[in-house]
């Protein structure tokens, strides 16, 4: 939970290019990110509060990891699979250092059970959130 005091760090996702634009579209509208690429310095150790596209993809991501089983059980695995291995984008969001622990457990234990990689699991299941915006 952000206190003010605690920055947010950047997370790094792989997704498809689909759900990228829908990322783009969602931050747009939510916090008038014009720019995904480059909005989010991945060497930044932190970044700091009160930032609206910080903030808005911190809330994006804590929905994740509250609604992940949802998510999970809605999110359309086969179609994220069918995809070229290139097909496949690393977008960097921000989120506090708590968040992004969780998410990472949560994607990462969907690899195990899916028996598949993180890009296939991040980009089902962030599609899966955002189709639900």
């Amino acid at each position: 939970m952000d206190t003010g005091e605690d920055p947010f760090k950047p997370y790094g996702l792989y997704i498809s290019r689909p759900v990228r634009d829908a990322l783009e579209d969602f931050l747009y509208e939510k916090a008038g990110v014009v720019d995904l690429e480059g909005y989010f310095e991945p060497s930044a150790s932190a970044i700091p509060a009160g930032d609206p596209g910080a903030d808005a993809t911190h809330d994006l991501v804590a929905s994740v990891v509250t609604d992940f089983t949802t998510l999970y059980d809605d999110a359309d695995f086969a179609a994220a699979e069918s995809l070229a291995h290139d097909a496949f984008e690393l977008t960097y969001l921000a989120a506090e250092p708590e968040t992004v622990a969780a998410a990472r457990e949560r994607f990462e234990a969907a690899t195990i059970i899916r028996e598949t990689d993180l890009r296939t699991v991040h980009t089902a299941v962030l599609e899966a959130r955002l189709s639900a915006e």
